[in-house]
């Protein structure tokens, strides 16, 4: 059935049946964001595209884990830590996730006061939440300078297959790239809800229309996706 629409001159155009309406859709977002605006559309489009991005990766390392004849290095030991003389596995790596795992509590509840309009609640959580993702990605300097100073390089590493070394970079520094953007919009967002540019309708960079908080919600969808992707790091790379 052929469908119309209102043109901003009160005119009616006919919608093109098939592909072509699809097209018309989506090139002059006539229908397919009807109910999402094109802020949150994009950032799930920018997801869905970032979550392929990851697939490779994990499905890169795990057939390099598979195809190699040579031992891989066994997480427990090369990431354990040594505490009180003795060698506790995945320590740092536990601490680690509970401490992203938790910023997504927080980040939740910066959407949730951010609905009902409270800014000091709203960016002060959303500060928190930041200062949790700066964390994550303090410790995971420490990893790395901790794996890099024990030998481990790109090309090799003293426990088994080169592969290891290259993967791990690879994937844990693309994700911690991920978490420091994320770090740094949240304090942009954060100081544009402390100051109220939301609630007055201030034009600038990130700021949307009078009474709309939904940069916060945007900023919400992608820490939550960024502490997900961890949980398969964390599953793959530091379990298996």
């Amino acid at each position: 059935m052929a469908e119309t629409t209102l043109t901003h001159t009160g005119q009616t155009e006919t919608r093109p049946a098939g592909w072509q309406g699809i097209a018309a859709d989506w090139s002059s977002d006539q229908r397919a964001f009807k109910n999402v605006s094109w802020g949150k559309a994009m950032m799930w489009i920018f997801l869905l595209s970032d979550t392929f991005i990851f697939g490779c990766f994990l499905l890169s390392y795990m057939t390099a884990r598979v195809s190699t004849r040579v031992p891989w290095p066994n997480p427990s030991e090369v990431f354990a830590l040594r505490i009180g003389g003795s060698d506790i596995p995945l320590i740092l790596i536990a601490i680690m996730t509970f401490v992203l795992i938790s910023s997504s509590g927080t980040m939740a509840m910066a959407v949730n006061f951010g609905y009902r309009r409270d800014r000091r609640k709203t960016a002060i959580l959303m500060l928190l939440t930041a200062a949790l993702g700066a964390t994550f990605v303090g410790m995971q300097a420490f990893e790395w300078t901790k794996l890099i100073t024990e030998g481990v390089r790109p090309w090799g590493n003293p426990w088994g297959a080169a592969q290891f070394g290259s993967t791990f970079f690879m994937i844990t520094g693309f994700h911690g790239t991920h978490v420091t953007i994320g770090v740094i919009f949240l304090i942009i967002v954060a100081r544009k809800v402390w100051r109220g540019d939301y609630d007055v309708g201030r034009p600038g960079f990130f700021t949307s229309r009078r009474g709309r908080y939904e940069n916060v919600e945007i900023m919400g969808l992608y820490w939550h996706f960024v502490d997900l992707v961890w949980v398969f790091i964390f599953a793959f790379f530091y379990l298996w």
